[in-house]
């Protein structure tokens, strides 16, 4: 009886482990939290910040919404970098070592809406960006190293509403960029080097055409040319801006900035051999009397108008001085025509008395 009961409880025993091995299989990751990291199942989120990662968790929880990687080491994002995560929302990359944004890194988070990746050292940004992360309504790119961003993203971002490139090193933005975000609603620019040159007049024109329509920015500071430094590009009137000039006929084809080509390319051919930059580089210059043309329409109407009632002036007073040079002769002559009947009439007595 003894031996039977042991029995029992050893093959009870085995079947407990056994049902626990088999719930584990089929619910992996649903209790489990990476090492350095707090979970919050409550709240869907994972708060794994200031922690010193070099890389993205690999066990991270399937029902994670918010991942908090801000405060780390992380220098680089593979593809793929959060495919256990796709229901994530909120991703924190503030305050790491990324040097570039791979867009393959983003793929598999349909559901991404708000991205920060401040306070790191970005270069650039690929341009197919926009195409791993459709859904994504706050990109803030504040405090990076950008010197360039894509001239265009191939396709709309359709609902991206906050865009934030503060305290990078831009020193232009193409328009064409900017109009591939029908929804944006806040553009952040201050603290770049802007050069106020005729390649960032589209980007004036854009901004005025956005704030017009109740879009917020807290304006682009220009840093050159030395007319200019120090105030607001929207301050600054577009009839100071020259046509972009284009290469000597001596240079290369190849110099020659294309239509719609990437301000940085321009730079770019404009060194010659000796990795000195060509002077040919266009700067909005001042003008004594900036002309428009709307201004230029206004002058010739006035100028008519002034013109038309000169003439008319002039008319008036011709045609009141023939009146009144008529009416003065009309009345001079009365008298004088009394004069010569009595002359006449003298004459004739005299020859009357001189004949008796």
């Amino acid at each position: 009886m003894l031996n039977e009961g042991l029995c029992c409880g050893a093959w009870a025993m085995k079947g407990t482990l056994l049902l626990v091995s088999s719930v584990g299989l089929l619910l992996p990751g649903v209790g489990s939290c990476p090492m350095k990291c707090l979970c919050h199942p409550s709240s869907n989120s994972v708060d794994c910040s200031g922690q010193g990662l070099s890389k993205v968790p690999r066990d991270l929880p399937p029902w994670t919404v918010t991942l908090l990687l801000q405060d780390n080491r992380i220098h680089w994002l593979p593809a793929l970098a959060f495919q256990s995560v796709s229901l994530l929302s909120t991703l924190n990359l503030s305050n790491n070592s990324l040097s570039n944004l791979a867009a393959e890194a983003f793929y598999g988070l349909p559901h991404l809406r708000v991205l920060n990746v401040t306070q790191n050292s970005l270069l650039s940004i690929e341009s197919s960006f926009a195409h791993a992360l459709p859904g994504l309504r706050e990109l803030d790119l504040s405090s990076n190293s950008l010197r360039i961003l894509p001239t265009s993203l191939g396709k709309p971002w359709e609902n991206l509403t906050v865009f934030a490139v503060q305290q990078n090193h831009l020193l232009h933005l193409d328009r064409e960029l900017l109009e591939a975000m029908p929804k944006v609603r806040l553009v952040l620019l201050k603290d770049n080097p802007w050069i106020c040159d005729c390649h960032l007049l589209g980007l004036k024109l854009w901004l005025e055409r956005f704030t017009f329509q109740g879009g917020e920015t807290d304006g682009a500071i220009c840093r050159l040319p030395e007319p200019w430094q120090g105030k607001a590009l929207l301050s600054i009137p577009h009839e100071l801006y020259q046509p972009c000039s284009l290469p000597s006929q001596d240079l290369a084809p190849s110099l020659v900035q294309q239509p719609g080509s990437a301000p940085q390319d321009a730079q770019k051919s404009h060194e010659n051999s000796s990795g000195q930059q060509d002077p040919l580089e266009c700067e909005a210059k001042p003008k004594p009397k900036p002309t428009n043309l709307r201004h230029a329409v206004a002058t010739v109407v006035i100028t008519g108008v002034v013109c038309g009632i000169v003439c008319l002036m002039m008319l008036a007073a011709a045609i009141y001085g023939c009146t009144y040079a008529a009416i003065t002769a009309q009345y001079q002559g009365r008298p004088l025509a009394s004069a010569r009947k009595s002359e006449k009439m003298g004459s004739k007595e005299l020859m009357d008395s001189s004949s008796a």
